[in-house]
């Protein structure tokens, strides 16, 4: 019988690994003693590791991501855990204006290898105010890498990779995906600065990109298509927000002729139009059989009413139906 593991257990497993061979890495945020254990992606980890690795601290988003950068400064590895990305913005000057600067300012003989961990935790209610993502925001940073997992080894092995890489990175993991079952594989440590995007499905119909949870939907189109229209896409998952490669999706491009890509933030100056700029740049314009399209957010703060959350965001149909058109 085949071990299988699940998104958030991916984040555990990567904690106890990094606490287990990495004295130098040690995990501050809020709630990281509480019951919840952030989703359970942090549970016993006090308890197993010790209290002075694993920091519950006050609600100040200033101060102790200040703090993490200050500790990888003097050559700790540290991770501040955001419970929300839509907090972490109290603390954008210390992610933004220090830890991203910081290598370029003193020639590469400094660095700040600090994480800082972002939870998007939309849904439910919540309003304008509790379901950003704004990934596309940290992308825009030169000295500062984002990362976005979509898989269960992803979430494992990039977290692991974040917090090893010798560069500021922001890790961003989805609440949507935390209980998303797959087979358990052994553990993989990634150089960020050549992490391309992963290629999950194989067709000569259309390339389609995802993004973190939008990936989940993606995939899940493309196989419904194939199975019932016989339509078969080259579905890749992003990984990698910053730095950008895009090797193989032009390349795939190049092969297809079509592009549709599906981010689950706003379209204006967002990572969809990034990605699909690239490519058109340096794509053979002649192979294209369709204009590139997107599939975004409505240019609008996410609603608290379930009736208008159901119209908000993005679902499996729409990225059908967008395929469909693309392909006729």
């Amino acid at each position: 019988m085949k071990k299988t593991t699940t998104y958030a257990a991916g984040i555990l497993e990567a904690y106890e690994y990094l606490l287990t061979n990495h004295p130098d890495f040690f995990i501050i945020g809020q709630g990281l003693w509480s019951p919840w254990y952030v989703g359970a992606t942090m549970t016993d980890l006090d308890k197993k590791f010790g209290k002075d690795r694993v920091i519950d601290c006050p609600v100040s988003e200033l101060a102790t991501t200040g703090a993490t950068v200050g500790a990888s400064i003097c050559g700790y590895r540290p991770m501040i855990v955001h419970p929300r990305v839509d907090f972490m913005l109290l603390a954008v000057d210390q992610i933004v204006t220090q830890a991203a600067k910081w290598r370029h300012m003193f020639g590469g003989n400094s660095t700040a290898p600090a994480t800082f961990r972002a939870i998007i935790n939309r849904g439910g209610e919540q309003g304008a105010q509790h379901s950003q993502s704004l990934h596309s925001w940290f992308a825009h940073i030169p000295g500062l890498k984002v990362v976005m997992p979509y898989t269960a080894k992803d979430a494992r092995d990039l977290m692991i990779s974040s917090v090893l890489s010798n560069d500021p990175v922001v890790f961003l993991d989805d609440r949507w995906l935390y209980e998303k079952e797959e087979e358990y594989t052994e553990i993989e440590i990634l150089d960020l600065n050549e992490v391309l995007p992963q290629k999950l499905r194989n067709g000569d119909d259309i390339t389609v990109v995802g993004i973190s949870y939008t990936s989940l939907l993606c995939e899940k189109a493309c196989e419904h298509l194939e199975n019932t229209q016989g339509i078969k896409s080259d579905f890749f998952d992003l990984r990698v927000l910053n730095p950008l490669k895009l090797e193989n999706i032009i390349q795939s491009v190049n092969k297809t002729g079509r592009l549709l890509v599906v981010d689950g933030d706003w379209s204006s100056c967002g990572i969809a139009s990034e990605i699909i700029a690239s490519i058109v740049e340096r794509v053979d314009l002649l192979a294209l059989k369709s204009s590139p399209k997107r599939i975004t957010l409505p240019d609008s703060p996410a609603p608290t009413s379930k009736a208008l959350e159901q119209l908000y965001y993005i679902k499996e149909e729409q990225i059908i139906e967008t395929i469909i058109d693309l392909v006729k």
